[in-house]
């Protein structure tokens, strides 16, 4: 266990120069000790088995979901999921008041496809109560090999409960899709993740429209999970000309500004789609474009998830990375976000038997009175 307590050093977590913080983690040697001298089953445990399950429990007893120490298997298995590819049935998923809540189902998804909704509680996974398990833990458990089924008991925000099986997919998810709606002479862009690649795609898709018979902009941000914050600022930075786009604090950096990068194409009436499942990054977008004046936002209140995660990388023997919240964000004008959520500047209740697009439709009329027919924006 000294060799735990040195990595901890690494950590930040122990400084021997303070000897009261050194004897406060002694009794880690001593469990070690323990467990080496006493435990039945000691030669079955490897060292890095105890260190990974110590540093682990240290994080959870932050009682924060989105901190996590994550193993290098899993670190890679979540990094796969970052990228847009991986073996589940596609939902993201949180942390709330001890429950496993959905932020969102994404499009194509078994998920989706089996009625799972923004804000939905899964209470049981394979009929194992999901009360107090970690985020980390639920992810595990939820996604599995291709083809293998899962049962979730969840219920809705209605408060109906449901048994639901899912068989597991290998998930792959476009960040952006587009299409011109000649009739209104309107671009229609739906940005689903923030990742690595959503600002260069995003800006193709903006680029292909005739720019010069548009009558406006429609951006979907509905049941976007987020991402990275630099592909939100760079997203944003396509509609706001000039000016903050995210304000970051937290106890080790102060307060951070993000600016616009700036961008080259007309500004149009834009209208910005968001719902129960807009969250994270989508939210820095939505709550820059609201700010700022430069568009509308329709639909329903957003999720509410407003932190800011930071990855740290200790000197482990066989690695691990430190996932831990360090801060949380605001909107250009010091709106808090988190819990909270953004509300819609033209609001559209939800109609689950609801044929056409309502959000769509309302966003499209907003546009129309903007720009009549004939008159060029």
């Amino acid at each position: 266990m000294r060799k735990t307590l040195a990595l901890l050093v690494l950590l930040g977590v122990v400084s021997f120069g303070a000897g009261q913080t050194a004897a406060l983690f002694q009794p880690l040697d001593q469990v070690y000790e323990a467990i080496r001298s006493y435990f039945l089953w000691a030669d079955q445990v490897t060292d890095t088995q105890l260190l990974y399950g110590a540093l682990k429990g240290m994080v959870q007893s932050l009682g924060d979901p989105h901190s996590v120490f994550y193993t290098p298997e899993e670190y890679e298995k979540w990094e796969r999921s970052l990228a847009g590819e991986y073996t589940g049935v596609g939902m993201e998923i949180t942390i709330r008041k001890g429950w496993v809540t959905v932020v969102t189902p994404l499009p194509g998804t078994p998920a989706e496809a089996a009625g799972i909704r923004p804000g939905d509680v899964i209470l049981e996974v394979d009929g194992e109560s999901t009360e107090g398990w970690t985020l980390e833990q639920a992810s595990m458990r939820i996604r599995g090999p291709e083809g293998t089924p899962v049962t979730l008991k969840v219920r809705h925000p209605d408060g109906k409960i449901e048994v639901l099986t899912l068989i597991r997919a290998r998930i792959r998810v476009e960040s952006v899709r587009s299409r011109y709606l000649a009739e209104e002479r309107v671009g229609y862009v739906r940005v689903l993740r923030l990742d690595a690649e959503t600002g260069r795609l995003l800006g193709q898709a903006l680029s292909a429209f005739p720019l010069g018979e548009l009558r406006g902009l429609v951006l979907d941000l509905r049941n976007n999970p987020g991402g990275y914050l630099s592909a939100a600022v760079e997203v944003a930075s396509f509609f706001v000309d000039r000016g903050v786009i995210v304000r970051t604090r937290g106890p080790s950096f102060g307060e951070r500004l993000y600016h616009s990068r700036g961008n080259n194409l007309p500004n149009l009436p834009l209208a910005v789609l968001v719902n129960e499942g807009t969250a994270s990054g989508a939210e820095i977008v939505a709550g820059a474009i609201q700010d700022h004046g430069v568009g509308v936002l329709v639909g329903r209140k957003t999720f509410g998830k407003g932190l800011i995660q930071q990855e740290f990388v200790p000197r482990l023997p066989e690695g691990g990375v430190l996932k831990l919240t360090t801060g949380e964000y605001l909107t250009p004008q010091g709106r808090k976000v988190h819990e909270v959520g953004l509300t819609p500047d033209i609001e559209v209740k939800r109609v689950e038997e609801a044929e056409e697009d309502l959000d769509l439709k309302a966003a499209l009329e907003w546009i129309a009175a903007r720009t009549p027919a004939g008159v060029k924006p």
